[in-house]
């Protein structure tokens, strides 16, 4: 006569299931861990592409189409913006009024961190400082505003903000910020386009209080920083770091 198999009994049912329980307790932060280092990482490399382009746009050998600054010994940082983004002089997507990216069915999607997967829409004929890419809220980068507009003293004497132009030169930088993480929705509180960033530092003037200073700490609390030379850094105290020349400005 064939004996019946013994079939597991209740306990030690419960006794597998409290093992499985405890490895998923174990396993399930180190997957997210490790699913955030990835894009972490993925985030890294975008902003190293970025930094890399500003490079080749800031070579007179190498830049190709400067657009409104072609044939320029100098360019706007806002014109580089565009040229990433598609927009204004640069705009390619053909008759549409406006792109949504997310990404484009060509895989296109500039400028994007990885966490951050809201649409973004693309305005044509409209220049990057006027709302060309939106909502603010959905905007992954900002760049280095002290790139884009110097803080000196006027003729009277007080803080004003003027237009810089960049020139080659600056590629010999390699310790300035040129873009990094930001928080569209602080901006967005502030009521500042989210495409400048740059931290207060002693400012009496544009920068003062930390008006244009919104940063993401959205990578475990850190901030990714592509700088001049294209390396990327990552820090939870950016506007701390003694090594990073926000204070740089390109003044003409």
């Amino acid at each position: 006569m064939t004996k019946c198999k013994q079939a597991f009994t209740l306990v030690e049912l419960l006794a597998v299931l409290a093992v499985i329980s405890l490895l998923l307790t174990i396993l399930l932060p180190m997957l997210g861990s490790s699913m955030e280092r990835a894009r972490e990482f993925k985030c890294q490399m975008s902003q190293r592409t970025v930094a890399f382009d500003f490079r080749l746009f800031a070579d007179d050998q190498l830049h190709g189409d400067r657009g409104d600054d072609h044939n320029r010994p100098s360019f706007a940082l806002e014109t580089f913006q565009e040229n990433q983004y598609g927009v204004d002089e640069f705009w390619r997507w053909g008759d549409d009024s406006s792109a949504h990216e997310t990404p484009d069915d060509q895989g296109n999607d500039p400028m994007r961190c990885p966490s951050v997967r809201e649409p973004i829409v693309l305005r044509k004929n409209v220049a990057c400082s006027n709302g060309a890419v939106g909502p603010p809220q959905n905007i992954s980068y900002g760049f280095n505003a002290r790139l884009n507009r110097a803080e000196v003293t006027d003729q009277f004497g007080r803080p004003t903000a003027r237009p810089v132009r960049l020139k080659p030169s600056i590629m010999q930088y390699a310790s300035v910020p040129l873009l990094l993480d930001i928080d569209g929705n602080r901006a967005f509180e502030l009521n500042v386009s989210p495409i400048y960033t740059a931290p207060s530092l002693d400012s009496q003037g544009p920068y003062a209080n930390d008006r244009l200073w919104f940063p993401s700490s959205r990578h475990n609390g850190r901030t990714n920083v592509a700088f001049i030379d294209g390396h990327v850094e990552s820090s939870s105290d950016p506007a701390g770091e003694s090594s990073w020349k926000w204070e740089f400005q390109p003044v003409n």
